[in-house]
């Protein structure tokens, strides 16, 4: 496991006094994101069937990162055409214990996703109950090929049979620690940190 940089009483990362370890930077992100991509055209033998739908929140911007590197690395492909977010809030099979959710946005390529491949990204997989979600929701938009996943951070405790196709970095942790994905969109800079658990 890398050190990493501790990052104390970081306003973006956590409560005040909690101490963070900064595991990915700003250029650790980039270049995770790009090895993605050039992942998911070798894998699919190109662009022409992908669409990239980000799970909210920070899915869907990582999933817009992701399109535009698709499209500098493949001719013909076009970034806009290629993203969408998908929604997962009320298929959830944790409503009864958390009912007040925010329902975000679903919105698909104008294509739809039929026939296509699918590639789900998401900032964080954990438990893989969110990834079930998204993959009830992606049954009532319609029928892909192939549905693939995209994760920045693979943390592992698994509480179900799903596995990312794509992974910027495995990272071991704890249940007692939780890893937070930092994004300029969302929170102002980006950068992946853990918290609690101890020291690393």
């Amino acid at each position: 496991m890398t050190s990493g940089t501790p990052v104390p009483d970081d306003p973006t990362a956590g409560a005040p006094g909690t101490a963070a370890t900064v595991v990915l930077g700003e250029q650790d992100v980039a270049r995770a994101l790009t090895r993605i991509a050039h992942e998911i055209l070798e894998r699919n033998k190109g662009g022409h069937d992908l669409v990239v739908l980000g799970i909210p929140t920070r899915g869907v911007p990582l999933a817009q990162r992701l399109a535009a590197r698709l499209a500098a690395v493949e001719p013909g492909l076009v970034a806009e055409h290629l993203v969408g977010s998908l929604d997962v809030t009320m298929y959830r099979d944790d409503l009864a214990q958390h009912p007040t959710r925010t329902i975000g946005a679903t919105s698909v390529p104008a294509g739809g996703i039929d026939g296509k491949v699918v590639v789900l990204v998401d900032d964080v997989l954990y438990s893989g109950r969110t990834i079930r979600a998204a993959l009830d929701a992606l049954n009532d938009l319609g029928r892909p090929r192939a549905v693939q996943l995209a994760a920045l951070v693979d943390r592992g405790h698994r509480e179900l049979p799903i596995r990312a196709d794509f992974v910027g970095k495995n990272l071991p942790t704890s249940t007692a620690e939780r890893v937070r994905v930092l994004l300029a969109e969302t929170d102002g800079r980006t950068a992946v940190v853990i918290e609690g658990g101890g020291a690393r």
